[in-house]
């Protein structure tokens, strides 16, 4: 499996199998059993997603051992603050069945994620995460908690595909030494993707499919990426990237793609950013 190293030491496998929008318990678990057994060992969930539960059932099921995994949950804005932060962490790990995670995150960039931040720096200390990091957090955002806070992230996760690339806020993170991670790979389909001419053609090349072609992109960018699929072929042909490699013609081509805008929400809107600090989800 190939790795990257987090700033603290601890290696991180470059792809992983995300759970975002499978609330179903029984396909989550099924789908993150079948991702264990095709080889998968990073596992991205979060406490806003509503299936620790069923991720910590296929884990038990798959009968890995936990030193072989790579397991990250996230805070949910509802829980930043320093006392609930840690009565959040207690629960997630519970859903879970872990004794210890290895990547823990600040979901959204609102509310006293200050506080969730200290706290979790204790939990990090104490040896209960081996690494914490951050989600979505725009570069000012990530500067400032960098500024005044003791631990620098060990990574951000954040929207990154062939129409937004993050070129900027990629070269910036490597700058401060927090590890680039992509959620929505595929960019949920939008902006048609999948029918794209331009990685259509790279694919037929390389004898791959479209989202081979975009995963390898983000592993050959140092970028880790955790696609989602709820189709045991699928989840096997996403695992199946490492035996090829995009051409500097392939990359200027795919770099061409790139719109430089969110296909999603903005973390500029304030009517957004409402919305999102005041979601109260049944956790």
């Amino acid at each position: 499996m190939q790795t990257v190293t987090l700033n603290n030491g601890v290696k991180m496998p470059i792809i992983g199998f995300g759970v975002y929008q499978i609330p179903d318990a029984e396909e989550c678990e099924n789908a993150v059993y079948e991702a264990l057994t095709a080889g998968y060992r990073l596992i991205d969930t979060a406490a806003g997603y509503l299936n620790e539960e069923a991720v910590g059932r296929a884990i038990k099921r798959s009968g890995v051992p936990r030193e072989e995994l790579f397991v990250t949950t996230k805070l949910w804005v509802q829980d930043a603050g320093y006392e609930s932060a840690k009565l959040a962490f207690a629960k997630s790990l519970k859903k879970l069945q872990l004794d210890y995670l290895d990547l823990y995150l600040i979901h959204q960039p609102f509310g006293d994620y200050y506080g969730a931040w200290r706290a979790m720096e204790d939990l990090y200390r104490e040896g209960k995460i081996r690494a914490i990091g951050v989600s979505n957090f725009l570069p000012d955002r990530l500067m400032d908690l960098i500024v005044h806070n003791e631990i620098v992230p060990a990574v951000n996760q954040v929207e990154t595909h062939p129409f937004y690339q993050q070129i900027e806020s990629a070269a910036f993170m490597k700058e401060q030494g927090v590890q680039h991670q992509s959620w929505a790979p595929f960019a949920e389909g939008l902006g048609n993707m999948f029918g794209n001419e331009v990685l259509a053609s790279i694919a037929q090349q390389h004898n791959k499919s479209v989202a081979q072609v975009v995963l390898r992109w983000l592993v050959q960018r140092e970028i880790v990426v955790i696609p989602k699929s709820v189709r045991k072929e699928r989840i096997l042909e996403n695992f199946d990237i490492f035996d090829f490699e995009l051409s500097t013609d392939d990359i200027e081509r795919i770099s061409a793609l790139d719109t430089r805008e969110t296909l999603f929400l903005s973390y500029h809107d304030p009517k957004f950013v409402k919305m999102l600090g005041t979601l109260k989800v049944d956790l």
